[in-house]
Parts: structure tokens; C-alpha cells; sequence
């Protein structure tokens, strides 16, 4: 009895009765190609946005690593600027200390150059000045030292120290005339000092020095020096060389 009533559930006899129309199947076809079209673009977006959000993933991964490799290298390059001013310091320091050697090398060199002038001009004065002390020579005028050498091939370099003795020494004022004598070509030569006689001062002592070019041909045998008060001559003295 059950058996009957449920297939008369499922037959035309069954009190209700639902009537469909059917789908031709082209349609369905389009119908079922539109869903499948339709998943297969939500599930490429899908996919597409998974990959998306992915790559910012590691796009945010990888700008995270490029900045501190980025940090790194500025702390590295401070470092290397650090030691680059060291170096630089210390190559300045360097140099300064070069420079100034070199610049003290070549003030020592100076003042030795500058002592050892010093120390012929002592040596000449010392000489010439031992002749200042007093001898047998009678009061008044003298020409106390008359000194010439040769100086190369052709410049007779000379000297002449003069004093005033006695206790009552008044300042002179005069002139030199200063002569030389000797041969030329083997034949006698003299001449007298060119250009404007020396003027000597003297109040206990006075000292004239000078050079003399020596004309080719010519070797100088003696200077004679004469102390002149306008025409007077007030000392003399003659040296041979």
C-alpha cells in the first residue's frame, strides 16, 4: 500500500504536479559556457591578486634589505671619509714638516754663508786693526796700513787704514789719490785711480777700501796712497805686491 502511494507521488496521477519547459540545449550549452567563463575569470583574479599581494610582499622584503644595505654603505663610506681626512692630515703634517725643513735647511745654509762673510770680515779687520797699535811713529797723520791682493785675473782689490796720533786730534776731512806702478808688455805702467778720489774721514782713525780693474797686459808692482788736505798731502805711503 506504501509502495503504491509513493509511486503515485512520482507519476502523472500525483496531486501536485509541477510543469517546466524545458531549455532548448543550445542554450544550455551557452548558459553553462557563461558560468564556466565567468569562474574561470573570478578565479584568475584571484589568482592575479594572491601574486599581487605576494610580490608587494616581497617587493616590501627586498626595499627593506636594499635600505639597509643602503645604511650600511653610508656608515662604510663615513668610515672611509673619516680615514680619509686622518690621511690627509697626516700627508699635510708631512709636508709641513718637509717645508719647513727644507726652509730651515736653507736659513741654516744662508746664515752659514752669511758667518762665513762675517768671519773674512773679522779676519780682515782683525788684521788690519793689529796695525793700530802704537809704535815708534812721531805725532799727527799716518797712513798706518796700505794692503792690495788680486782678486781673480784683473781686479786689485785694496786697502788703507790711516790715523790721527797725538793728544790733540781735531776731525779731518780729505781725499785719497791712490796710484799704482808696474809693467806692460814689459814696459813701465803707471796710472792713477779712475773716476773721483775717495774722501776719507778721520778723527783718531779712518779706513778707505777699494778696486782697481787691472788693464790687460799690465802686472801691478806696487800702490802708493797719498792722505790729501786739498793741494797738501798730509800722509803718504807706497806698498809693493
Amino acid at each position: 500500500m506504501r509502495l503504491r502511494l509513493l509511486l503515485r507521488r512520482f507519476t502523472v496521477s500525483a496531486p501536485r504536479m509541477t510543469v517546466s519547459t524545458s531549455l532548448p540545449w543550445p542554450l544550455r550549452w551557452a548558459l553553462i559556457a557563461i558560468m564556466l567563463g565567468l569562474c574561470a575569470a573570478i578565479t584568475l583574479w584571484a589568482f592575479e591578486f594572491g601574486r599581487d599581494l605576494a610580490l608587494d610582499g616581497s617587493s616590501r622584503a627586498e626595499l627593506t634589505r636594499l635600505r639597509t644595505d643602503l645604511e650600511a654603505a653610508q656608515q662604510e663610506l663615513a668610515t672611509l671619509k673619516v680615514e680619509r681626512d686622518k690621511a690627509r692630515a697626516v700627508a699635510n703634517t708631512a709636508d709641513t714638516l718637509v717645508t719647513a725643513e727644507k726652509t730651515t735647511r736653507e736659513s741654516l745654509v744662508a746664515q752659514n754663508r752669511l758667518l762665513e762673510q762675517e768671519n773674512r770680515s773679522l779676519r780682515d779687520d782683525l788684521g788690519f786693526f793689529e796695525k793700530l797699535i802704537p809704535t815708534n811713529q812721531t805725532d799727527g797723520m799716518n797712513v798706518r796700513a796700505l794692503n792690495a791682493e788680486m782678486v781673480g785675473n784683473k781686479t786689485l782689490k785694496w786697502q788703507v787704514l790711516v790715523i790721527q796720533a797725538g793728544k790733540k786730534q781735531t776731525d779731518f776731512q780729505g781725499t785719497l789719490k791712490v796710484s799704482f806702478t808696474g809693467l806692460q808688455n814689459g814696459k813701465p805702467w803707471s796710472a792713477n785711480l779712475p773716476g773721483v778720489p775717495p774722501s776719507i774721514s778721520i778723527q783718531q782713525y779712518g779706513r778707505v777700501s777699494g778696486e782697481f780693474e787691472v788693464p790687460p797686459q799690465v802686472v801691478v808692482k806696487s800702490i802708493s796712497v797719498q792722505v790729501m788736505a786739498g793741494d797738501t798731502v798730509r800722509a803718504s805711503h807706497t806698498t809693493k805686491l
